[in-house]
């Protein structure tokens, strides 16, 4: 099963289904963890808040590609998917473990070394040093290294004057679709190629700032 969760505007939702067994879309209605670890005493793979997120628990579990897409909040996931991500503690055990590189995580209550994750993240400032280096730790701790794309002035995908670069970018994500769909991973050329900045830092600022 392919899931796509994303937290982008609804209008992307006729495209976005077309691309996946499941689209889930955080749209506020999915109530924040409470921290009870009530899931750990039942240990079933479902929260104790009775509410749509159970059934997303389930799909995440039986998917073996599971895309996150969503613009940068401040250096990190918007609060509503971040809600979701919150609420996935039922899919782990209180039981830790340490790794080989020496860090620690939560025993997975269920198998998820086939699984496949794909991070996409845009962002509204150009493209610099540290800019989604927060995002990437957490990712990398939450999904285990999943492969990801950090778009820069992203912003520029909705602004019809952008155009003639907005859809070079937009092509270049399409055939990186088609690329991912046959390996189920993205060549790191590939991956420069989706975040290069559309137009130089001091072009982006100039318009950003009406100047």
């Amino acid at each position: 099963m392919r899931v796509i969760l994303h937290d982008l505007d609804r209008q992307y939702d006729g495209l976005l289904a077309g691309k996946c067994d499941r689209l889930l879309a955080a749209d506020g209605n999915y109530a924040p963890c409470r921290g009870c670890f009530g899931c750990w005493q039942r240990m079933d793979g479902h929260c104790v808040i009775d509410d749509d997120q159970n059934g997303i628990l389930d799909d995440y579990r039986a998917s073996d590609l599971v895309i996150w897409s969503f613009p940068l909040y401040c250096y990190s996931m918007p609060s509503h998917i971040k809600a979701v991500l919150d609420r996935t503690i039922p899919l782990i055990k209180m039981k830790m473990v340490e790794r080989q590189d020496g860090s620690v995580q939560h025993e997975a209550l269920a198998d998820f070394s086939k699984m496949h994750t794909l991070v996409i993240c845009g962002c509204g400032f150009p493209d610099w040093d540290g800019n989604f280096d927060a995002l990437r730790i957490m990712c990398k701790n939450c999904f285990g290294d999943p492969q990801m794309i950090c778009v820069p002035e992203a912003p520029l995908l909705n602004v019809p004057e952008a155009a003639p670069v907005a859809d070079m970018l937009l092509a270049k994500f399409e055939k990186a679709g088609e690329e991912y769909g046959v390996s189920m991973t993205l060549s790191k050329q590939t991956v420069r190629s989706l975040e290069t900045p559309m137009i130089p830092k001091e072009v982006y600022l100039r318009s950003v700032n009406g100047q």
